[in-house]
């Protein structure tokens, strides 16, 4: 069966009417908008819809039609506010951005959501998560592990409300598992578990009977050789050669810490997360280099970020990125498909580019094809 791969590159939403010269000119494109207005995430929300105004300008057709409506967060002011999308007769949103506002979305059947959260469990059959998800990572990790050939690869995950996504994932993309653990992310009993999974205290009295064995022997050369060994900390090999850590923010700091003090360190084995969305603070964590971590494409991710902050003189999040290239996508589903049939597109399988790079569709569900980075000596290097 020959793969059609529909490739869509936003800078050029101009000309897709030249494509597409049967279109009703006088057709509307509505695209509901559901974001919070209100409430604690009411920045979140003002971020997203500057950015798909300016996806809207950037298209420059008068036909589309935005039409944001409030979430507050919250699953039932979500759904009233999907009501009044529907009764406004638009078939297809993008949002909400939370998993906690997707509750009651399988009453609204009539409606596609292009949802901005990264999980994929447990969905409504008409919500598509459009965000980075766990597979699209370790479909990437998979691929530069493969391509480095290493063999042995432990898995750390946080006992977190997201760890089953992270198994997800881990199934989905078949990457290779040496073994798997998950942690605590409580310090002290963080520190106890790294312990224990890489054999610190064998490792450690290994170093102290070998130094109390060179000192009682008749070694010529036994006092070079006990200074050197002082020098270290443990004494022994590790059954693994690359650790992928599924956290963030501080707690992916303190556990790679913890790993340093049982004396795994990044020059001698890979030290690998998962999306950082590129955070600065990590260049100074000298210690803790190489890190590795798949993302989206960085030159265009800065791109973006200027034509933001040029156009409103702040800052954009990452999710408003996402809303940015679900504006073009919309249009152009809108202009190569009937309106009404736009949920059953979803389910065929497709491959479009925006900004964040390109994102495969199959199933009602939205896969991103990642960049890989490496941060070493304070510099963000791109792998692949």
């Amino acid at each position: 069966m020959i793969k059609l791969i529909k490739i869509i590159y936003f800078i050029f939403f101009s000309f897709y009417f030249l494509f597409f010269p049967n279109v009703n000119a006088q057709e509307k494109i509505k695209i509901g908008l559901l974001v919070p207005m209100t409430g604690e995430n009411k920045e979140i929300g003002e971020s997203i819809i500057k950015a798909v105004g300016l996806a809207v300008k950037d298209i420059d057709n008068d036909l589309i039609e935005i039409f944001p409506k409030d979430t507050a967060t919250k699953a039932n002011q979500t759904l009233k506010s999907a009501f009044e999308l529907s009764e406004m007769g638009i078939k297809i949103v993008i949002g909400p951005v939370f998993y906690e506002s997707l509750t009651y979305l399988d009453e609204m059947k009539n409606l596609t959501f292009l949802s901005l959260t990264n999980k994929t469990l447990d969905l409504p059959k008409n919500v598509i998560s459009a965000g980075i998800n766990s597979t699209s990572q370790f479909n990437t990790i998979k691929k530069f592990l493969e391509s480095n050939q290493i063999k042995r690869t432990i898995f750390l995950t946080p006992i977190r409300d997201y760890e089953f996504e992270i198994k997800r994932g881990m199934k989905n993309s078949k990457i290779k598992i040496y073994k798997d653990y998950e942690y605590n992310t409580e310090p002290t009993k963080l520190t106890k578990q790294i312990e224990e999974i890489t054999n610190y205290r064998i490792r450690k009295q290994n170093l102290e009977d070998e130094i109390n064995r060179i000192k009682n022997s008749n070694d010529p050369n036994k006092e070079k050789k006990i200074k050197r060994l002082e020098k270290r900390y443990t004494l022994g090999g590790l059954n693994f050669d690359a650790v992928v850590i599924a956290d963030f923010d501080e707690s992916l700091k303190s556990v790679s810490t913890s790993l340093l003090y049982t004396d795994v360190v990044p020059k001698n084995k890979y030290f690998i997360t998962l999306n950082q969305w590129f955070d600065e603070s990590l260049l100074n964590e000298t210690d803790i280099q190489p890190l590795y971590y798949p993302s989206i494409d960085k030159e265009n991710f800065d791109s973006y970020k200027i034509k933001y902050f040029n156009a409103f003189n702040e800052d954009p999040t990452h999710l408003s990125l996402l809303s940015y290239d679900l504006v073009g996508l919309v249009y152009y589903l809108s202009l190569s498909s009937n309106k009404e049939n736009l949920n059953k597109i979803f389910k065929r399988k497709n491959s479009f580019k925006g900004k964040i790079g390109i994102f495969d569709i199959k199933n009602n569900k939205i896969n991103h094809r990642l960049n890989f980075y490496k941060i070493e000596d304070k510099k963000l290097i791109k792998i692949f």
